[in-house]
């Protein structure tokens, strides 16, 4: 084989261990559900949440996030997506704004509370597909004395600043690593994590947007392979430097479309 043809073979080869052959992540069709809100008008009530993304400010989430009902939450598998949802003004012109839209994060679980039925304050009970959003949010599409309004969404591609960011806790033989700032499909599907003395090695949901491993990484660069629910994969080679401690977080220049 001529040099210079090897050399361009190994270099799409390379090139296609990092990126899989999936295009940017598209939009859903529209579907119904309803939405009511929480966490007071400067959402300081959201932060936290079940998938794990602590302070939505700092971590840049902010103040349009959404808790997913059960049949949207999917254990955690539907953290980090994102839903534009318009008020269904044709169902509710009372309480709907007209011809406005608003774009949310799922950082939360909206738990069932089966004492009540499901038209009557279970919205989140199975198998509703309901949104609690951040009341800043839920005043973009809704008259706040509302309190329920009916609501059409779509699935749609996130957009952030910056790439993908690694937090690491846990303790030595227990890494919990927490994947945030994900654009495109926004939620992750599965992920491995490798040492410099370590071949890759599947992780798995821990909760939320929590990914763990059992084995000692401790004074080994780490590098990750994560791929989104759309099937995109990418590998985060050596993001993380042999000195890491608990506690820190990774920030890369690969971002997911």
């Amino acid at each position: 084989m001529d040099s210079g043809v090897g050399l361009v073979l190994s270099m799409v080869l390379a090139v296609s261990s990092v990126f899989s052959a999936v295009e940017g992540f598209k939009p859903s069709g529209w579907t119904k559900a309803t939405a009511t809100f929480y966490g007071g008008s400067d959402a300081s009530g959201t932060m936290g949440g079940a998938c794990g993304y602590g302070n939505l400010y700092s971590t840049g989430y902010g103040t349009r996030t959404a808790a997913l009902s059960t049949a949207l939450f999917g254990d955690g598998a539907a953290c980090g997506q994102c839903y534009k949802i318009i008020c269904d003004y044709r169902a509710d012109p009372r309480w709907c704004l007209k011809g406005v839209s608003v774009t949310v994060t799922a950082t939360n679980f909206c738990p069932p509370n089966y004492a009540l039925p499901n038209d009557d304050g279970g919205w989140c009970n199975p198998p509703r597909q309901h949104f609690d959003m951040a009341q800043p949010a839920w005043e973009k599409i809704g008259i706040y004395r509302g309190g329920i309004v009916p609501v059409l969404f779509q699935r749609v591609p996130c957009k952030k600043h910056g790439g993908v960011r690694f937090t690491i806790n846990g303790l030595d033989y227990f890494e919990l690593v927490l994947v945030s700032n994900v654009a495109g499909p926004g939620s992750v599907q599965s992920m491995s994590v490798k040492g410099s003395k370590t071949g890759w090695l599947p992780m798995s949901r821990n909760w939320g947007a929590n990914w763990q491993s059992n084995a000692y990484l401790n004074g080994q660069p780490l590098s990750f392979r994560v791929t989104t629910t759309d099937g995109q994969t990418l590998v985060f080679s050596d993001i993380v430097p042999s000195n890491w401690g608990f506690g820190q977080t990774f920030s890369s220049r690969l971002q997911f479309s």
